[in-house]
């Protein structure tokens, strides 16, 4: 009965492989959706239509871009988890500060067993811009002038409640005081910035403040990430202040957990492939980006340890306003 009993379960299991590897051959009959969870004109949204484009060419389907902002990512993180396992339903853009956002935003944090990785397809460095000729366009002037005249200054943020975070630990840190301002994204931030309306903004590489940097209209003063800017690679970052808390925003693709291997792997392939084109690898080097492919296993590992980390940086800054 035993050797019955073995032979069954092994017999049942080659089934599923069977029909796992058919569907995969079968995979995609139809539109793929790609959720990014942050509202239109960002770079998550910016860089997912620019990586569609080419994996329609790879899977041989459409690709459709559906934005669900709100709550710095967690509305669309949620649509995404709930969506189907079908492999139909993609998630797109900074993961990390998405599943992030729950511990900032005294929300439940998500379960990460919901969701299954497709990769990361690049690095955003998040800085800190100030208008060219101002007073404080370096990290030691800017503290100086802020200690000078506490909570004269205000600074808008693109859309990263990470960010914000890791900003607030710097200026408990240095004793500062800075009228904090959320956007809805870095294109939002860039505007208000390039109007005027904050003296200050925080975004990501690649958003118009970034590109009024090159310009020389803006002037990067700090990079609040690990790794180096390409196009700043001099500017100091929060490891060369010795700061213990950072934010550098990982760009990646996710489905929704129970989605069959084949269809995942397949997608990952797809990623991979597409991340080796040359005009999507200028396109990211131009916007600023570090184009990293990573593995959906490796990615997965990234995004937990990331995550893992939060509630330190969350409990340091719980009292700066």
């Amino acid at each position: 009965m035993k050797k019955t009993g073995f032979m069954i379960s092994v017999f049942a299991l080659c089934c599923c492989l069977m029909v796992g590897n058919a569907r995969a051959e079968e995979w995609p009959g139809k539109p793929i959706t790609a959720i990014v969870p942050w509202a239109a004109g960002g770079m998550t949204d910016v860089t997912t239509r620019l990586l569609v484009e080419k994996l329609k060419e790879k899977l041989g389907q459409p690709v459709v871009v559906s934005n669900i902002g709100g709550a710095g990512g967690i509305t669309g993180m949620r649509a995404i988890m709930s969506a189907k396992a079908d492999g139909y339903t993609i998630g797109s853009g900074a993961i990390s500060s998405a599943l992030m956002s729950p511990y900032f935003l005294d929300s439940p944090p998500f379960d990460l067993s919901k969701i299954d990785y497709i990769g990361a397809y690049a690095l955003q460095e998040r800085i800190i811009f100030a208008p060219a000729g101002k007073p404080y366009t370096t990290w030691p002037a800017l503290v100086d002038y802020v200690k000078k005249n506490p909570g004269a200054l205000s600074i808008g943020f693109g859309g990263a409640q990470w960010s914000m975070e890791v900003t607030k630990s710097l200026m408990k840190k240095e004793g500062l005081r800075l009228k904090l301002v959320m956007f809805k994204t870095g294109g939002e931030a860039s505007t208000a910035m390039l109007g005027g309306h904050v003296d200050l903004v925080e975004t990501g590489s690649g958003t118009p403040a970034y590109q009024a940097a090159r310009e020389g209209k803006l002037v990067p003063v700090i990079n609040l990430g690990l790794s180096r800017d390409p196009h700043f690679p001099q500017l100091k970052n929060t490891v060369d202040l010795g700061n213990p808390f950072s934010c550098t925003s990982d760009y990646g693709m996710i489905v929704p957990a129970g989605v069959p291997e084949p269809i995942r792997a397949k997608l990952e392939k797809a990623l991979k492939d597409v991340l080796e084109d040359p005009g999507v690898k200028e396109t990211l080097f131009n916007m600023g980006l570090n184009r990293q492919f990573q593995a959906g296993k490796k990615y997965r590992e990234v995004v937990v340890k990331m995550v893992e980390s939060i509630p330190k940086l969350a409990e340091f800054v719980k009292d700066v306003q």
